[in-house]
């Protein structure tokens, strides 16, 4: 079942493209968080998501704002990604055990053992505020969630 709008984000850990440990929860009180689902690295979908955001990073990631993208690519697969594409936000590894941060937010895909495209706006108490949720092959609308963010 997909998280909601109105209940609390389900907390985890996972390693960024430099291995370094992020937790949600550590935005608490201090930081919004913009989490982005996406299947896999490398892929035209994504890409073209992901450069959208690193191309308007100040409208998704501030002082008040962190965006965090998710998929279950190990973190050497983000760390060579993230250095070709420029990305400056971290690329978590839902890698092990794989997917389990996508099927506590709902959109783990079993067939294809891959997530499928889901956002979460995270207010600073921890509570989903906006979210959307697109198949594998249909892109997100960047100006949805930064509407959402501008309510917060």
């Amino acid at each position: 079942m997909t998280v909601e709008v109105g209940s609390v984000a389900p907390d985890f850990s996972l390693k960024d493209q430099n291995n370094e440990v992020i937790t949600l929860s550590e935005f608490r009180g201090k930081r919004n968080v913009v989490l982005l689902f996406y299947p896999l690295t490398f892929t035209g979908v994504c890409q073209g998501e992901l450069c959208s955001v690193r191309d308007d990073l100040g409208s998704f990631q501030n002082d008040n704002v962190q965006v965090l993208a998710v998929s279950v690519d190990s973190p050497f697969a983000h760390k060579v990604w993230a250095e070709q594409q420029g990305y400056e936000f971290p690329l978590l590894a839902d890698f092990w055990p794989h997917g389990e941060v996508a099927k506590a937010y709902g959109i783990f895909n079993e067939e294809r053992g891959i997530s499928v495209r889901g956002t979460f706006v995270i207010d600073k108490e921890g509570v989903v505020r906006w979210k959307v949720v697109n198949n594998i092959p249909d892109a997100r609308d960047q100006a949805e969630y930064l509407k959402a963010l501008a309510a917060l």
